[in-house]
């Protein structure tokens, strides 16, 4: 569906005096999306935080939804995080490493996500091996295929890297990840809200995005896709009694929905903030009772 350019810059304050280039870190709000969070960072100096959020309670709850149609997932499989890095660390810190299990990961990997399996290698004697790329400088799905074995534990690959044009080929990494039964992580931070992602056709178990970039929510916004048939075997890194209630004296019981990976308190004028973006020719609606996609 083409995109009203004019309406979407009429839509967006800081055209007015700024040319910005600066989307891959992070784009220029528009006026719905700072109407919600100025709105309700007021309303809650009004009447309280508490307060402010129990009215806001539909529509917050119901941008689980807005991010599920964005992704052709599920709402159980949702959780919201302050940012990309936090949703996709939650992720890979979920899975344990033994030593000899092998991570296969991009050349043009996140310096974020490096560090991590650099940690998690030296911890557990697991080991990081780069997948080659192509004559195009691409990852090679052909060499993918041929280094898999019963010790590769995950596939963690970034999309879209964050410097430059390249872009990895998501989907057949998935495709290959599933038919051997191996853990997928993809990093969708700079795809999400430039290209489709929709979690099926990309074949991945885990997928994170920020709010801030192409789709031009708040900062301290982001999101974690897990795949419902892998949450059960999941244990986040960190748990509160949000994510685990306190059952009993000596006993917790995680969620059982994606929302195990989240914590009690949140910046609800952000996440609204988030819940109210445009998205690539559609728009999340947000009526009293129901939230829908509706075409711009």
């Amino acid at each position: 569906m083409a995109i009203d350019v004019e309406k979407v810059r009429g839509d967006t304050p800081g055209v007015a005096h700024r040319v910005h280039f600066n989307n891959a870190g992070a784009g220029l709000m528009p006026r719905q999306v700072l109407d919600a969070v100025v709105g309700h960072l007021t309303l809650e100096a009004e009447i309280g935080g508490y307060e402010a959020a129990g009215e806001a309670a539909v529509e917050l709850d119901g941008v689980y939804d807005s991010v599920a149609r964005l992704l052709g997932s599920q709402r159980d499989e949702i959780a919201l995080t302050e940012n990309a890095t936090v949703a996709w660390q939650l992720a890979f810190y979920s899975l344990g490493f033994r030593p000899g299990d092998r991570i296969l990961t991009a050349r043009a990997e996140y310096a974020a996500n490096y560090v991590a399996f650099l940690q998690v290698a030296k911890r557990t004697g697991a080991v990081i091996e780069v997948i080659p790329d192509d004559r195009d400088g691409v990852l090679d799905p052909d060499a993918l295929e041929r280094m898999i074995d019963h010790r590769v534990k995950l596939i963690a690959i970034t999309w879209v890297p964050t410097n430059g044009g390249l872009c990895n080929p998501a989907a057949a990494v998935g495709k290959i990840a599933r038919s051997r039964g191996i853990t997928y992580l993809l990093d969708a931070c700079q795809a999400v809200g430039q290209m489709p992602t929709l979690v099926q056709e990309l074949g991945c178990d885990f997928l994170t995005a920020t709010g801030r970039k192409f789709l031009r929510g708040p900062r301290g916004t982001g999101f974690l896709y897990v795949r419902r048939e892998l949450v059960h075997s999941l244990e986040p890194p960190v748990i509160d009694h949000f994510a685990a209630p306190w059952v009993s004296r000596d006993r917790f019981e995680l969620r059982p929905d994606a929302r195990r990976f989240e914590t009690w308190e949140n910046n609800y004028a952000a996440r609204l903030g988030l819940g109210r973006v445009p998205i690539k020719g559609f728009r999340f609606s947000h009526d009293d009772d129901s939230m829908s996609l509706e075409g711009d």
